[in-house]
């Protein structure tokens, strides 16, 4: 297992108290189904160098706005990667249970690169490769056919073997790791992780542009089988999901739990904002991240602190 107790603990929790609030009133759903559409598109497009800002894939996205002075492939890729967002919401809602196979993989990434990539949307690649930034070398066109068929039984073999976060972050390494097409790869293998996600409950999972620099790093500790870093930091955007999820769906707000900067809820409690950053980044502390700071509440202290005297005692 590479998920730390405490974090499984509190992913189900959530995951159970979200399904709890059943059936979900349908115009809130429809809002955060777009808030998160939006909000994917934008930081999965821009960790792979897309331009457009948070505002202007709103725009492109919602409002058909051509942007001036941004290139005609940034929109596209906005564009594509809706549809591709589109395409798996109508299949998580209407299959009982999605089959996972090289045709749903290839299927994404032919929406992701259409009208971009047009030769090889939804082709493997017949050439050899290099990621510009990482040493590691993909691995030989001829081996991808063999080696993808292999992930997708291995997916089929795990399933209920390994938590569903734990094995759609590993999936998405596995993936990218093979790097099976030219282009599109890593925006291929963030909609595929959610594949398994959104059909067991959870809501998308969103990678953060400005967590690039740190996505980078736990998977390259994952090319050295050191999966652990990769798994929890998949979790962190899962649970940050639900927050946003529950934030919205409560049926009360006293039952709402306020979420405020690290750096004021330091001023309530017995420790630093630097000694909270270091709880949230080991996951020992609920807290996510708006914008590019993490925040809290203060029921999360309280949580954390009983949690450690229940310990000492």
């Amino acid at each position: 297992m590479y998920l730390s107790a405490h974090i499984l603990k509190r992913l189900e929790e959530k995951r159970k108290h979200l399904n709890s609030l059943r059936p979900l009133p349908a115009v809130a759903v429809r809002k955060l189904k777009e808030h998160f559409e939006v909000e994917m598109t934008y930081n999965s497009n821009a960790i792979e160098g897309n331009s457009l800002s948070l505002r202007e894939t709103f725009l492109v996205l919602n409002e058909g706005i051509t942007i001036k002075g941004k290139p005609l492939k940034d929109h596209l890729e906005a564009t594509n990667h809706k549809e591709a967002l589109d395409f798996l919401y109508d299949l998580v809602d209407h299959e009982k249970k999605i089959t996972f196979s090289e045709h749903l993989i290839k299927s994404l990434h032919q929406l992701v690169t259409q009208n971009i990539e047009k030769e090889w949307a939804g082709r493997y690649r017949n050439a050899s490769v290099r990621i510009t930034g990482t040493p590691h070398q993909p691995p030989d066109a001829l081996d991808i056919p063999p080696l993808m068929n292999d992930l997708v039984r291995w997916v089929g073999d795990q399933q209920g073997k390994m938590h569903v976060v734990e094995l759609a972050a590993v999936l998405q390494h596995k993936f990218v790791f093979i790097h099976p097409f030219f282009d599109g790869n890593g925006r291929t293998a963030r909609l595929i992780m959610n594949v398994l996600l959104l059909q067991k409950g959870y809501p998308l999972a969103i990678i953060l542009k400005n967590d690039r620099k740190r996505y980078y790093r736990v998977l390259q500790e994952a090319d050295k089988n050191n999966y652990k870093p990769l798994v929890e930091f998949v979790a962190k955007a899962v649970e940050r999901s639900l927050d946003i999820y529950l934030d919205a769906l409560m049926p009360s707000s006293k039952t709402k739990e306020k979420y405020i900067t690290l750096k004021k809820a330091a001023k309530n409690s017995p420790y630093s904002a630097k000694y909270l950053n270091l709880l949230a980044n080991k996951g020992l502390l609920e807290a996510h991240k708006e914008g590019r700071n993490l925040v809290t509440t203060e029921k999360a202290i309280q949580r954390y602190r009983d949690k450690r005297q229940r310990k000492r005692a």
